[in-house]
């Protein structure tokens, strides 16, 4: 064995300690959400701060640095974009980034969290939002102590945002979102004045439980999740887990008067799981053995939920079953569920939303999460603020908290910086499924067969197995021949609704 391959097996083992040791801390929070009892939060506030500061502390050790060193010097000339070079010069990057954090504040920070979580679903079921302020206080205020030891040149939410995407900056971010928000609400506009009335009533109805989550593992095992190595189960909001790729845990939550919300937020869920199982095994512990980004995690998410899961193709295939498994839907015409499972409206829930509204609840929370952080907005005033900007944007207002600013986990979860990832992930999966049906055909063809192993195995060769080979943007770029851009997406929702529309 060379002294290179040497170096890189003894930083390898390091890392892939690492990465054991924090499937340690995701399975205590996978179960907080599931299964934990209600009175354990303050136990599991301590359990996951201490599993956080130890996990720290390794990111940072000078033991690390070394073996860092020794893998640079070693690798001194390679391709920077061969996976060796790849896999050191993001460990590289972590270490850097971890040196500047106090281990104390990642433990602050997992055991407020912990707590925040529990205030905050205690708030969102008896709409009181007072419950939840003072751990929002706290978190916004935790934030901005990690933006500040992160360091930042142009906005606080800089720093935050690279946590979830790496490089983006808040100003490009913002000139996207606005292309982006423009052209779809001139898409909703018109729509809005087609007249076009959708019925949606086959949607409403009596759907058990039990045999949503039946059906849910169906149609989620039918497009590639893995049950041998993955679960589905029920939160307050859904979740994946993934714990390397040999255990991945998805959760929905079904209504039993809804029919869309449990089965589309598995999918969107199992998107999340197809990545995670599709990582490659033995890179475990290495960047090229997790996922490029947030951005990148979410296209898959939201291109098997929607951009496959509402697609007249899939239906064609699952329509039959769901008929079978839900006697309100057996006398009710293909056409009538299709354009039921694709109505465009405004509406308050932004996992609920159409694919056209649903970039907008978004941008919503990208503006008030920067508002907050800079504090031209504080935790008592959120509600007004958001209250007001919905109803500016979609023209309705919240009736309560629960439907309006209580409704996500996130900020709760102190997961400042994400929300951009869930567009920046529309605007990646419809350039990667644009290219997807130029490489495999008729994508919508294969689906009404049942065949979803060609895009599947695509998306592990182009996306899931070159993990953090490649910084997000240029993954797109190698991916589909063009950096990242906003048509792909306004083009494929103007053709989808104009056809469903009439616009």
């Amino acid at each position: 064995m060379s002294e290179t391959d040497q170096a890189l097996d003894r930083l390898h083992e390091y890392l892939r300690e690492s990465a054991v040791l924090q499937t340690c801390r995701g399975l205590l929070n996978w179960d907080q959400e599931t299964y934990m009892p209600e009175g354990s939060a303050e136990l599991r506030g301590r359990q996951l701060a201490l599993l956080s500061g130890i996990a720290h502390r390794r990111s940072a050790a000078d033991q690390l640095g070394d073996l860092l060193e020794d893998a640079e010097e070693k690798l001194n000339g390679a391709d920077p974009e061969s996976p060796a070079a790849s896999n050191v010069r993001e460990a590289k990057r972590d270490f850097v980034q971890a040196r500047k954090i106090p281990a104390e504040l990642v433990e602050e920070h997992a055991e407020v969290t912990t707590l925040a979580r529990r205030a905050w679903a205690q708030a969102r079921a008896d709409n009181d939002y007072p419950h939840f302020q003072p751990w929002l206080r706290r978190i916004v205020k935790l934030s901005r102590r990690f933006a500040d030891a992160l360091g930042y040149e142009e906005h606080a939410y800089d720093a935050l945002l690279d946590q979830y995407e790496p490089h983006a900056k808040t100003s490009e971010v913002r000139a996207l979102f606005e292309v982006v928000s423009a052209k779809l609400a001139d898409l909703l506009a018109r729509i809005v004045d087609s007249g076009r009335k959708i019925d949606t009533s086959s949607l409403h109805g009596q759907f058990d439980p039990a045999s949503q989550h039946a059906f849910a593992q169906e149609v989620t095992s039918a497009i590639g999740f893995d049950f041998a190595r993955g679960r589905l189960d029920r939160a307050v909001h859904p979740f994946c887990t993934g714990l390397g790729p040999w255990d991945v845990r998805i959760t929905t939550r079904f209504n039993e008067k809804w029919f869309p919300d449990g089965l589309f937020s598995a999918l969107h869920e199992a998107g999340h799981g197809l990545y995670e199982q599709g990582l490659a095994g033995e890179q475990f512990g290495w960047p090229m053995g997790s996922a490029c980004s947030l951005g990148i995690h979410e296209s898959q998410s939201r291109l098997w939920e929607n951009t496959v899961g509402r697609s007249r193709g899939f239906w064609t295939h699952f329509y039959p079953k769901a008929q079978a498994n839900f006697s309100s839907l057996k006398n009710v015409p293909m056409d009538q569920f299709y354009a039921a499972i694709n109505e465009v409206k405004p509406s308050m829930i932004r996992v609920d939303a159409d694919e056209v509204t649903y970039n907008l609840h978004v941008m919503l929370r990208f503006e008030l999460e920067q508002a907050l952080l800079t504090g031209d907005i504080d935790a008592k005033d959120l509600p007004e603020a958001w209250n007001t900007r919905f109803e500016e944007i979609f023209r309705i207002r919240p009736q309560n908290d629960t439907e309006g600013c209580l409704q996500d986990i996130h900020w709760s979860a102190g997961l400042f910086g994400y929300f951009a990832t869930y567009t920046l992930g529309n605007v990646y999966s419809a350039q990667l499924y644009e290219k997807a049906q130029q490489d495999l055909g008729d994508l919508d063809e294969q689906f009404a067969k049942g065949e979803f192993a060609p895009l599947r195995t695509w998306l592990n060769e182009k996306i899931h197995w070159q993990g953090r080979r490649f910084a997000p943007t240029r993954l797109i770029e190698r991916v589909t021949g063009r950096p990242p851009a906003p048509e792909p997406l306004i083009a494929s929702l103007e053709a989808k609704y104009g056809a469903i529309y009439g616009v």
